[in-house]
């Protein structure tokens, strides 16, 4: 039996939804404090183009993992229709199946392969498979990787704002004036941290969500493909030999069950001789009373003989 979970990518979009929910409530209930930290009192547009930045390549990896999301759903459902036609004992089971779902190529892999008289390397088929689909993953990873490290640019910019405040203060006599600009770069330096740590939990959880359903799709594929579709098209060694053993055990039963046949015709014929003696026994009495007859007629009529 095959663990798989048709459902499981659906599942995860399901708690995407639901955390991006709660996040979204958690944002509105806060309001004002998110106003005063990201938009009151900027004294530049650090804190909108560093902030913004995040939250575009945020956005950006999300609607990428939304996407494979999808598409690992559409899979899933082509893996359970394959399974479901393979124990209803389909002539195909691809039918009902889009001709570019894994599993789909998968079986017309193996199928072209055996057409060829050679032998399917499942293990080169799984590699290649793994290989095409890590690919897909290139983008989150690099997005879940960058993710935190904006957050440090953009402390590291702040930072340098707040110091070029505190410079101004020394070298210039009434320097009260650009104490905003320091407190501005503590602030922005708060916001972008702020900002780009919640966006790499959130982004993080659903990048590794995302490669534990790839994984589970792929090993799902491969034990299909291990007791489905290599028993129908590969010959090795060991099954064929296996294959031989059944067909010899097979040939002894119906041997065995042919003597007993002829056994059972051997008795039906003597059972059938034993009823022929009994008939012709049974012929004879009934000639010796037809013979008893005739005289006790002649008898009783005073007939000649």
């Amino acid at each position: 039996m095959i663990q798989f979970r048709a459902s499981y990518s659906r599942s995860i979009l399901l708690q995407l939804i639901l955390l991006s929910i709660v996040l979204l409530l958690i944002i509105v209930i806060n309001l004002d404090f998110v106003n005063d930290i990201y938009f009151k009192n900027q004294a530049t547009r650090v804190g909108y183009i560093v902030n913004g930045s995040i939250l575009v390549l945020f956005a950006f990896g999300l609607f990428r993992v939304i996407s494979l999301l999808m598409r690992y759903s559409l899979e899933e459902s082509a893996l359970a229709r394959f399974l479901r036609n393979v124990e209803d004992e389909e002539a195909r089971p691809t039918d009902k199946i889009s001709k570019n779902s894994l599993i789909a190529r998968r079986y017309k892999s193996v199928v072209e392969i055996s057409k060829h008289n050679v032998a399917v390397n499942h293990s080169a088929l799984a590699s290649t498979l793994v290989a095409s689909e890590s690919t897909r993953l290139s983008l989150p990873k690099f997005i879940s990787n960058i993710l935190i490290l904006t957050g440090v640019f953009g402390t590291i910019v702040s930072l340098s704002v707040a110091l070029l405040g505190a410079s101004n203060i020394l070298d210039s006599a009434n320097g009260l004036g650009n104490m905003s600009l320091v407190i501005h770069g503590m602030s922005t330096a708060l916001s972008t941290t702020t900002t780009a740590i919640v966006c790499y939990l959130f982004f993080g959880y659903f990048y590794l969500k995302v490669t534990d359903v790839q994984t589970q799709l792929l090993s799902g594929i491969e034990q299909a493909t291990t007791l489905y579709i290599m028993p129908r098209f590969t010959y090795q060694t060991d099954s064929m030999l296996h294959e031989v053993g059944n067909l010899v055990r097979a040939l002894r039963e119906a041997a065995e069950r042919m003597g007993q046949v002829e056994a059972d015709f051997a008795e039906a014929g003597s059972q059938m001789n034993n009823m022929m003696g009994s008939y012709a026994d049974s012929i004879g009495n009934l000639d010796d009373n037809i013979s008893e007859i005739k005289q006790l007629l002649r008898s009783g009529f005073r007939l000649p003989e």
